[in-house]
């Protein structure tokens, strides 16, 4: 270890503890800090990402709900966070089905969580079974350098069962205030885009524009092919670019979320295996199949 550090967490750490007051009381979370970028695991919730910061600003959107450890109706829950990961039963909604599925409701089981000098890693595991029917697990990895603006998370999902599953994933990453401002820009390639909803249609040439917010203006929601699995957002007033890269063959399709409703103000980017409403199609895993996930998060300078 450097002599100048007496212990190491003067440059990285994580700390694990419980909410103790208010609707997050009995969340259990991982807050890792790698000297550049700290983000919060929720171990309570699927180890999603609660909230990113860099260099001691936010990016995330936190809704009005805030964190709840409380099982109430989505509306009333959904807190968005960083990252809030849709599956493995439900995208989007419909009838007999939990809106965004019921996977960010299932407590993490940690299996690893260390800071070194090779970086901060944690290890985690669920499980989605039921009696003479599935059993998946899904493992997550979260890992950052010490020191470094990237947060890599990659998953696997594994069907140990004995049939064939049918599953849907959607990672739903969250900008918020105060990175996500007026003149914000959206910088990818998208070879085509379908609006979600006629009002989508009728903004569609602004769709890569970030407004300042608007009372009660309607969400709206477009369906992009890019031709690389990588969107940035670029803050030219802050100077930073927010870079969000997938696994393209894995997670073959794109959504992306635009609120710019004052209150709900917000900017979702969504790699997922499908698309929603309609457009909505599961895939399927094999009997004893292993499949791969990665999402990566990165903080740029904005001229890069």
């Amino acid at each position: 270890m450097n002599g100048r550090i007496s212990n190491f967490m003067q440059v990285a750490g994580i700390r694990r503890y419980t909410m103790s007051e208010g609707p997050e009381c009995g969340l259990r979370v991982l807050d890792c800090d790698n000297g550049k970028l700290r983000f919060l695991l929720n171990e309570s919730k699927a180890l999603d990402v609660m909230q990113l910061y860099h260099e001691g600003q936010n990016l995330s959107f936190i809704s009005k709900n805030g964190y709840t450890a409380r099982e109430t109706p989505f509306a009333n829950r959904f807190e968005g966070g960083m990252l809030y990961t849709c599956g493995l039963d439900s995208v989007g909604g419909g009838d007999g089905v939990e809106q965004h599925g019921t996977h960010h409701n299932t407590p993490a089981k940690v299996t690893r969580a260390e800071c070194s000098e090779n970086g901060i890693l944690v290890e985690a595991e669920m499980r989605e079974t039921e009696l003479f029917g599935k059993n998946l697990v899904f493992r997550r990895r979260v890992f950052s350098t010490v020191g470094s603006d990237t947060l890599e998370i990659s998953d696997t999902l594994e069907n140990r069962g004995q049939r064939d599953e049918n599953y849907c994933i959607l990672y739903h990453v969250n900008l918020g205030f105060p990175f996500l401002d007026a003149g914000v820009e959206l910088a990818g390639e998208a070879e085509e885009v379908f609006p979600r909803t006629p009002w989508a249609k009728k903004n569609l040439a602004d769709r890569a524009h970030i407004t300042a917010p608007v009372a009660n203006q309607e969400e709206m929601c477009y369906y992009l092919k890019m031709k690389t699995p990588q969107i940035a957002a670029v803050n030219h007033t802050l100077g930073k670019k927010f870079v969000l890269a997938w696994s393209g063959d894995t997670l073959p399709h794109f959504v992306q979320w635009k609120c710019m409703a004052a209150g709900d103000y917000a900017l979702g980017l969504e790699p997922s295996t499908t698309e929603l409403d309609e457009r909505f199609a599961y895939r399927t895993i094999k009997a004893n199949e292993e499949l791969n996930f990665t999402v990566t998060f990165s903080v740029q300078p904005a001229g890069n």
